[in-house]
């Protein structure tokens, strides 16, 4: 079953930041789930996560079990509707299906703000992440690689979930560079410029 019945979703607070910071921490040193080296700042988590699309989870002691993020894809207004996100559970809850819960709670909020695609990169050998977006929705839809650590090439795989065009509010988007598109009826296409690296997943 997805989740735990004693799981509880609700909106990340400043006073989660430590616990928060903590699940961050440990999934960098596995090296599989992000090309970041240490956790920012609350400060600068603050100012770069939409406030509206912050969720934790937490068993019924009020422990983080996990959580959900969000930034602007790029300030550009064409972009708006863009975002990338993070998604981080805590080794002791994993196989829970919290990560589940926390990403449909992300897709939810989101979508009811009018953002209508949301983005992660995804390194490849983390395969529990990649089957979890697959699951709800998203799709690999490129691959980038950064030179991280130093000295090795590590690629990171684009994984996209978009709202169908139908929803998005005020008709259709801008083509998003980089990224391979399923037109209605017709095959895979792309476009020709290389998509900015997205946040982890």
């Amino acid at each position: 079953m997805p989740g735990s019945p004693s799981t509880v979703l609700r909106p990340m607070t400043a006073a989660d930041w430590p616990a928060v910071r903590e699940i961050l921490a440990a999934g960098i040193a596995t090296g599989l789930a992000t090309f970041e080296t240490e956790p920012p700042s609350w400060a600068a988590f603050d100012a770069s996560r939409l406030a509206g699309h912050r969720h934790v989870a937490t068993d019924d002691t009020g422990t983080v079990l996990g959580w959900v993020a969000c930034t602007r894809e790029s300030p550009r207004a064409a972009y708006a509707g863009v975002v990338d996100h993070s998604v981080y559970v805590a080794a002791h809850a994993a196989g829970r299906g919290v990560g589940r819960l926390l990403l449909q709670a992300l897709i939810d909020s989101t979508e009811a703000d009018g953002i209508w695609t949301i983005r992660a990169a995804v390194l490849p050998a983390n395969t529990a992440s990649l089957a979890l977006h697959e699951r709800l929705g998203f799709r690999v839809v490129g691959r980038r690689e950064r030179g991280r650590p130093p000295g090795r090439r590590r690629s990171g795989d684009l994984a996209r979930r978009a709202v169908p065009r139908a929803t998005q509010p005020g008709g259709r988007p801008g083509r998003r560079p980089g990224l391979i598109r399923r037109q209605a009826g017709g095959p895979p296409t792309s476009s020709r410029a290389a998509g900015r690296d997205g946040g982890p997943a």
